[in-house]
């Protein structure tokens, strides 16, 4: 799902083909321009077609082939609820991110479908509309069904294909890439689920660990939900915030039961629907893939972003499921130092403040994506075996590393203790009864990044948490300087032990390095980069699922309690000279909703319900607090 509506038409042309080949004979990146519409035109030609399904709905369909009939080609397919646009055999797409021209140039069939109920294609469309295990009759669809049909329908008519298919999308072309995985149809020989929606109230988009995420889900919903009367060519109008101030706006709403009353109303469906499933019902495991990946036939490659900020989540837990419940598939993983569909978009060079160095999206299309689909899709025997099972970008250091599976088999878990006088050691706390306390006051939210703006920023993701640092309601506990490199490559796991004076409570754990005093990237930076605060990872746990995302459970005011639970993984090394710092905070604004801090019905709530807490983190020899990191060993 994208982060704002402002980013709809973008993601049109984004996710229509996030996705490159290449073979042994492919021209250099740095030779191919990008967007080179003119090629495009001047070798393919258009169809547009309506191909129907087993219930008898039609979904409209872009075709993008090759005039060059003289050998057949591999089709590659993206379904999209973004649009197939511009409508019209005449009228062509302007492909132009990163991948595109190098795959019109290795002469690829590009084919582009409106999934049901979108745009120009008919039936009604669902949000992540659940898979359907055993289907019946030809009227139990799914998205999986949907594939199958609509690649039975293109190897037997579009013109010069040499029988095989791949698809790739996207965010949420990524959720239906995953679904075509599933759909078994023997030409599907390659899938690549790239920042893939996958589960909605775990880790992507609209809920992380049962925490709302408020600001991105409000304005997809909006405009994403509307229903709509029939086909269209026509894009939904986003919300008008009338402000440029998001701390602002959404403070001033109050709850989020306001938010549903005063701009969402009945029609809004997926977003009534989060409001009255509160916890991880029926409901959300029907909307959840993981929970079907079972005999994936067709090879994966799980493309992500380490600092994507909408599916980190999803990437991450795509490959790991598949790992576990479908050990035969051939399964690879690529994650890079990119924002959310960053390798389509940007060279990867540096997200914010931050640097990576050059040539990372290059290394990325020339090792790892162009490999993976010209062996399945055109047979290219010179390259078996080249793509690793985890292609991974180490931060901090800045390199790209092959490993065998992920995480690595020489990864050590080891604690790292919160400990008395904000320090934070490899050594257990010894003291009696010591704990660090701040008051976490919803009428006074911690904001998620320092700016002000209105768009959820994609940069807060490696943002200078120094603004944070200096806030009374946020904690920080930081190593002694390096002496040696910590590289941390798998899921950190936040260990807490806590006591709060109300019945629930957030807790936001942020893995920060800390960069030397005198760092500099070069003479002329424009953000003071000496001590910088960089966020390797954040993550947010609503408290009262702490034991279980199915029954809530209420805190007992002062008891101590553990608060256990997992952030995404991270590929990063704290370098020699840098420090390790963690900090922890209670709420994270406007990207997650203000928890009440009583154990009650978040979304239906009123303002009176909202109350300070005092929040305790312990670190005594007692109810040690500790983050578990995952360290490579080397």
């Amino acid at each position: 799902m994208i982060k704002r509506i402002a980013t709809l038409l973008l993601m049109t042309v984004i996710t229509g083909h996030a996705f490159a080949q290449q073979s042994t004979k492919f021209p250099a990146l740095a030779d191919v321009a990008i967007s080179d519409s003119t090629f495009i035109v001047n070798n393919y030609y258009k169809m547009e077609r309506m191909i129907p399904m087993r219930d008898g709905v039609k979904l409209f369909t872009s075709i993008y082939i090759p005039k060059d009939s003289s050998d057949k080609h591999p089709i590659m397919l993206t379904r999209t609820p973004y649009s197939c646009a511009p409508y019209g055999e005449d009228k062509f797409k302007n492909f132009w991110s990163r991948n595109t021209d190098i795959y019109f140039k290795e002469k690829y069939i590009v084919i582009i479908q409106d999934v049901r109920g979108r745009y120009m294609s008919e039936g009604e469309f669902e949000d992540i509309r659940p898979f359907i295990e055993n289907k019946k009759t030809n009227k139990d669809v799914d998205e999986a069904s949907d594939t199958y049909d609509a690649i039975d329908w293109m190897v037997k008519h579009v013109p010069s294909n040499n029988g095989n298919v791949g698809v790739s999308g996207i965010s949420y072309p990524g959720f239906y890439s995953t679904m075509a995985a599933l759909s078994g149809h023997p030409a599907l020989k390659a899938v690549s689920p790239q920042a893939p929606v996958t589960d909605w109230f775990i880790g992507d988009d609209v809920h992380h660990n049962g925490a709302f995420f408020m600001m991105d889900d409000f304005g997809f919903d909006y405009a994403f939900g509307k229903p709509r009367p029939k086909p269209t060519t026509e894009s939904e109008r986003g919300f008008d915030f009338k402000s440029q101030d998001n701390y602002d706006f959404y403070l001033r709403q109050g709850t989020l039961k306001n938010l549903t009353k005063r701009y969402m109303g009945d029609s809004m469906k997926f977003w009534n629907e989060e409001m009255n499933h509160p916890n991880y019902d029926d409901f959300w495991k029907a909307h959840t893939v993981t929970y079907h990946l079972f005999k994936v036939h067709p090879a994966i490659l799980i493309t992500g972003g380490l600092f994507d900020a909408e599916d980190c989540w999803g990437a991450w837990n795509t490959y790991k499921t598949i790992e576990k419940q479908s050990p035969g598939t051939r399964n690879s993983i690529c994650m890079g130092p990119w924002f959310h569909g960053g390798w389509a978009k940007s060279d990867g060079s540096h997200l914010g403040n931050v640097q990576f160095g050059k040539g990372v999206s290059d290394y990325y299309y020339k090792n790892v994506e162009m490999p993976f689909f010209n062996f399945y899709l055109k047979g290219d025997k010179d390259l078996a075996g080249k793509v690793a099972e985890a292609t991974i970008f180490i931060s901090g250091e800045n390199k790209w590393q092959q490993f065998t599976q992920w995480p690595p088999q020489n990864v050590e878990t080891k604690p790292i203790y919160l400990n008395e006088h904000d320090a934070l050691t490899f050594e257990k706390p010894t003291s009696v009864n010591s704990f660090s306390e701040y008051i976490s006051d919803p009428a006074k939210p911690v904001p998620y990044t320092e700016d002000v703006h209105m768009e959820r920023t994609r940069e807060y993701m490696t943002d200078d948490q120094r603004f944070a640092s200096r806030r009374p309601d946020v904690i920080s506990f930081k190593t002694d300087t390096l002496t040696s490199d910590v590289t941390l490559t798998g899921p950190v796991i936040a260990d807490l032990m806590v006591s709060i004076s109300s019945t629930d409570a957030d807790f936001i754990v942020k893995v920060i390095d800390v960069f030397p005093d005198n760092f500099k990237y070069a003479k002329d930076d424009k953000y003071p980069m000496g001590g910088y605060q960089m966020m390797v990872r954040g993550e947010v746990m609503r408290g009262k699922f702490r034991n279980s995302f199915e029954k809530p459970e209420a805190f007992v005011s002062g008891k101590v309690t553990e608060v256990k639970f997992e952030l995404p993984d991270v590929a990063h090394t704290f370098q020699k000279g840098h420090r390790i710092m963690i900090q922890i905070q209670s709420s994270w604004f406007p990207l997650v909703d203000r928890n009440p801090q009583q154990f009650l019905d978040i979304y239906h709530c009123d303002e009176k319900d909202f109350i300070k807490s005092a929040i305790h983190i312990y670190h005594d020899a007692k109810n040690a607090s500790s983050i578990l990191l995952p360290v490579l060993k080397r």
